[in-house]
């Protein structure tokens, strides 16, 4: 249990519903980082084939949040395959947000990225994709509140150390893709695009964000703030943080051909970083 009232609060009435098999604390809250202001993150893991009573559910947190009119409870699914489904809430004044996982498919795809194996999906929320990589970075990073059967437990186990062939796997792909998005980013210059010279870049950030966490076998479990944590790794480019902002600056002052070259830089810097690695 925990010693935060809210979850306190909480925890008991979502563990009695029929088919909620572990409840786990993720996000900031897990990680020891948030702020007053952010969200609690709350994962339901159920098994295939005994997903949440939904209706039950729906029940349940009426008796929680501070407005039950505006409180949605989706089905199973909802949200697509990687996200699933879930709710938004606010309960004592504090947004909570549950998200639904199947423990099944989740054991399956820690087996896969122990052996190498990632994919990238489309998922409204997570500009750069979901990878499929987050769901063993989540249980890596939770915090178990209600694990009877030590589900999340055994999960966890195999989460650690971080896979050599997890790390090959993600440095392989996303160091390709920054060369690459940079390349088409500059292709749109002479048309002056800025939105795709922007979209480009992003891309490119973001799989420098993936390269670097790889390598010091930190899981990335979201894009917001990938960067600045980075940035404070042991094995980083140097002062990327404020190069990152001067990208941006450039951008925004239609600076293209000026942020290309120094993402240029950047991605340059990190081949050396891997290459030493």
């Amino acid at each position: 249990m925990s010693d935060d009232p809210l979850l306190a609060r909480i925890i008991p009435v979502l563990a009695a519903v029929p088919g909620v098999a572990a409840i786990v604390l993720g996000g900031s809250r897990a990680r020891g980082t948030a702020h007053d202001t952010s969200d609690t993150d709350i994962g339901l893991y159920h098994r295939d084939g005994a997903a949440p009573d939904i209706d039950r559910l729906r029940e349940a947190v009426t008796g929680l949040v501070d407005d039950p009119a505006v409180a949605h409870v989706t089905p199973v699914g909802e949200w697509g395959p990687w996200i699933v489904g879930g709710a938004w809430l606010t309960i004592d004044g504090r947004k909570v947000d549950l998200l639904y996982r199947s423990i099944d498919r989740v054991s399956a795809v820690i087996d896969a990225c122990r052996n190498g194996e990632i994919s990238m999906h489309y998922q409204p929320g997570h500009p750069h994709d979901f990878c499929s990589a987050i769901w063993m970075g989540e249980v890596a990073l939770c915090r178990a509140l209600h694990d009877p059967d030590g589900l999340v437990a055994a999960l966890k186990a195999r989460t650690v150390p971080y896979p050599p062939a997890l790390r090959d796997a993600l440095v392989r792909r996303f160091q390709w893709e920054a060369q690459f998005s940079i390349e088409n980013a500059e292709l749109a210059l002479p048309r002056g695009d800025s939105t795709h010279i922007a979209g480009c870049a992003y891309r490119a950030l973001a799989c420098i964000a993936q390269v670097l966490f790889a390598l010091n076998g930190a899981y990335l479990i979201n894009e917001k703030g990938a960067l600045a944590q980075a940035a404070n790794f042991p094995v980083t480019v140097r002062e990327l943080s404020g190069r990152v902002a001067q990208i941006w600056q450039e951008i925004g002052a239609a600076e293209h051909a000026a942020a290309l070259q120094m993402l240029r830089a950047i991605e340059s810097e990190l081949q050396k970083i891997c290459r030493a690695s």
